[in-house]
C-alpha cells in the first residue's frame, strides 16, 4: 500500500517547553492524520502531562526526542521553518503557507521525507535553528496580531498541507456521475431534432454547425442526470412541435 502523504511529514517541535501546547500540536495532528512528533528538547519533555488533551495520546506515544535539530531532521529532504515575520531579518526564502504546501508535497510524493519546525512558544525558531531548513513558511495574518499560539499555528499549517487531499472522496450516485460521451450524443441528437423540427436550423444555419453545439453542450459539464431531465424536456418540445 503506498504510503499517505501524513507519513511522510514530520512535526517538530523545538524547545516547546508548555505541556499543554505540546498536547495541543498532538492534537492537531490527530485530528488531520498525522503521526510522527519529534520534540528537540535538551531535557525530558513532559510527554505525560501533555497527555492530558483530547486525541493526543496516540501521537505522543510514539513522539520521539532529539538532542539537536540536526538528529531531528536528519532523515528529511525537505525542512521548513516556521515564522511570524515581523522586523526580523531573514536570509532564507520565505514562502506563503499555502505556497510551501506545493513545495512539501513535491518533496514527498517524490519518495522524500519532509519537516516542519515550530520553534519556542516565546522566541521562535533561533537563527542557529532555522540553518537547518532548506525554506521558511509563514502563515498570512491580520498585521495587528504578533503570532499564533503553538497549537493554533500548527493545526492551520497541518491542515493547509493536506487541504487538497482532505476531502472526502465519498462514491456518487449513479445519476451524479459525469456524463460519459455516449450519453452526451443521445442528447445531443435529440436537441439537433429540436432544431430541425422547429426551423431553427434553416432559418439559422450559420448557428447549426455541429461542432458549436458540441461545444457548448460541453461546456455545461452535465452529469448523468442532467442529460436524462435534458433529454425529457428536449423530447417534450419535440413532441410539442410535431403534434403541431
Amino acid at each position: 500500500m503506498e504510503e499517505s502523504l501524513q507519513n511522510r511529514i514530520a512535526v517538530v517541535l523545538v524547545r516547546a517547553r508548555n505541556p499543554l501546547n505540546i498536547g495541543a500540536v498532538a492534537r492537531a495532528m490527530s485530528n488531520f492524520g498525522f503521526a510522527d512528533l519529534r520534540v528537540v528538547n535538551d531535557y525530558d519533555v513532559p510527554f505525560q502531562d501533555a497527555r492530558s488533551a483530547i486525541d493526543a495520546a496516540p501521537v505522543l506515544n510514539t513522539a520521539r526526542q532529539f538532542g539537536s535539530v540536526a538528529e531531528a531532521v536528519a532523515d528529511c529532504t525537505l525542512v521548513y521553518g516556521t515564522t511570524a515575520l515581523g522586523e526580523r531579518r531573514l536570509l532564507h526564502p520565505v514562502d506563503m503557507l499555502r505556497d510551501a504546501q506545493t513545495h512539501v508535497r513535491d518533496a514527498v510524493t517524490t519518495g522524500g521525507r519532509a519537516a516542519v519546525l515550530f520553534g519556542s512558544e516565546k522566541t521562535g525558531l533561533s537563527a542557529d535553528e532555522m540553518s537547518h531548513c532548506h525554506r521558511l513558511l509563514t502563515i498570512p495574518m491580520n498585521t495587528s496580531g504578533v503570532s499564533m499560539n503553538l497549537g493554533q499555528a500548527a493545526a492551520v499549517c497541518l491542515y493547509e498541507l493536506i487541504r487538497e487531499s482532505a476531502t472526502p472522496q465519498r462514491p456518487l450516485p449513479p445519476e451524479a456521475m459525469p456524463a460519459n460521451a455516449e450519453e452526451i450524443a443521445r442528447m445531443e441528437a435529440v436537441l439537433g431534432e429540436v432544431l430541425e423540427e422547429s426551423g431553427y436550423a434553416h432559418r439559422y444555419p450559420a448557428n447549426m454547425r455541429e461542432v458549436t453545439h458540441r461545444r457548448m453542450v460541453r461546456r455545461m459539464t452535465l452529469d448523468r442526470g442532467d442529460v436524462d431531465a435534458w433529454i425529457g424536456v428536449l423530447r417534450q418540445v419535440l413532441w410539442k412541435l410535431r403534434k403541431e
